[in-house]
């Protein structure tokens, strides 16, 4: 639900942007074609093992609050910054 709320908040700007959910097992493979890598809070003691998988794209955990509320803006405005957008 929150990628479809980010897609949603992406569209509303005139961000052009991907978003796609995977779990953290396929991390690697996703990261081939990924800027940037949000983990869900649940699985935030993931993020070191995501990281070496992963060197060449930055990663971050999704604010807990935000991803409690679903709010896709606040999760958009994390990764973008998180891209240097």
């Amino acid at each position: 639900m929150l990628m479809n709320k980010m897609r949603e908040a992406a569209a509303k700007e005139g961000y052009e942007c991907m978003i796609h959910a995977y779990s953290v097992s396929q991390a690697k493979t996703a990261a081939a074609d990924a800027d940037c890598i949000l983990i869900g809070p649940q699985v935030r003691y993931e993020k070191e093992n995501v990281e070496k998988q992963c060197p060449q794209v930055p990663v971050a955990v999704i604010d807990m609050v935000s991803y409690g509320r679903l709010d896709g803006a606040k999760v958009l405005a994390a990764a973008k910054k998180l891209m240097g957008d």
